[in-house]
């Protein structure tokens, strides 16, 4: 992972509609917190949103990549992080609902709740 200050600055603009936000580094890269709850990793230029299945069935459906890596045995492993939609790179309010729906599932978690039924 590869956190930039200026790209940290350039998440913080792009994502103004969800209010303060708080950047932290972690492992290279770097997590983006609001009102204290991670909803958000920060890596190599690419903003990763959290997402429960039903937000990840979304995110696919967006186009968007799961985060993964390979680990010291050759195997690859995946976390609950998707990557922005394309189509939110140029919109902050687009982008700013996806967070808004990423954020929901990070409280959720962080509270232990089970997501309500579709």
């Amino acid at each position: 992972m590869a956190y930039d200050a200026d790209f940290g600055e350039w998440v913080r603009e792009h994502f103004a509609g969800l209010g303060r936000l708080e950047i932290k580094r972690m492992f290279g890269g770097a997590g983006v917190y609001a009102s204290g709850v991670m909803f958000a990793l920060l890596d190599d230029g690419l903003v990763w949103l959290k997402g429960d299945e039903a937000l990840g069935e979304a995110f696919v459906e967006a186009g968007c990549r799961q985060f993964r890596y390979p680990t010291k045995d050759g195997r690859t492993m995946s976390m609950g992080y998707w990557t922005l939609p394309e189509t939110a790179l140029d919109d902050p309010d687009e982008a700013v609902v996806w967070a808004r729906r990423s954020l929901e599932v990070a409280v959720r978690k962080a509270s232990g709740k089970k997501p309500k039924p579709i």
